[in-house]
């Protein structure tokens, strides 16, 4: 009998109540550790968020936009790129791995080497969430609220199922750019310029 993966579309993330359990630091590491193939987060509110692995579509853009966000840093040298396996500690205590992010390098150097190792308490100078087909859209804006409530200088919710950028900032409304060919991190990332019709 063959077995056959389920469409993107069909591979739902779901939500596990932890608020009286109580996980440690250390009981949520050797979780992570013992599931390698799920991306975790934990939300403020003691939640634990399971996400299955993205299909080969999602898997390019997110790619796609990694590495164009990181051949801009090379050239730049005033940060350092992460990629969406990567998790941060919020200062609100929630546990994120946005899609693609940049931590300016002074801070990135005054992390003690143990956070830089693990799940740093930090949040992101850039975060930004690429929209799958699974995700429900009041659960990413929420999620990138929080992210500039915790520091975050600028975040970018990229959703091509709508061809749609809304950007984030703190004490402002929120931008939203429809089927722009465009998208400038200036002042926070200063020559970064996305071509984001590469990800529809």
């Amino acid at each position: 009998m063959s077995h056959m993966a389920l469409p993107e579309e069909y591979q739902m993330p779901f939500k596990l109540n932890l608020r009286e359990t109580h996980l440690t630091e250390e009981q949520f590491v050797h979780l992570c550790q013992e599931n390698p193939d799920l991306r975790i987060e934990l939300t403020a509110q003691g939640e634990l968020v399971i996400m299955p692995p993205t299909g080969m579509e999602s898997g390019r853009r997110n790619t796609t936009l990694t590495q164009r966000l990181a051949n801009w840093s090379d050239g730049d040298g005033t940060g350092i790129v992460f990629d969406s396996s990567t998790l941060f500690t919020l200062p609100n205590g929630s546990k994120r791995s946005p899609d693609a992010s940049w931590l300016r390098r002074e801070r990135w150097d005054a992390l003690p080497p143990k956070e830089r190792e693990g799940f740093g308490l930090i949040c992101p100078d850039f975060v930004v969430e690429l929209r799958l087909p699974t995700d429900r859209l009041k659960e990413l804006q929420e999620k990138m609220r929080e992210y500039i409530a915790n520091g975050a200088r600028l975040g970018w919710l990229i959703d091509p199922l709508e061809k749609r950028v809304s950007i984030y900032r703190p004490d402002q409304p929120v931008e939203v750019l429809d089927d722009p060919a465009t998208v400038s991190g200036d002042p926070v990332l200063q020559g970064f310029v996305l071509r984001v019709r590469e990800l529809w």
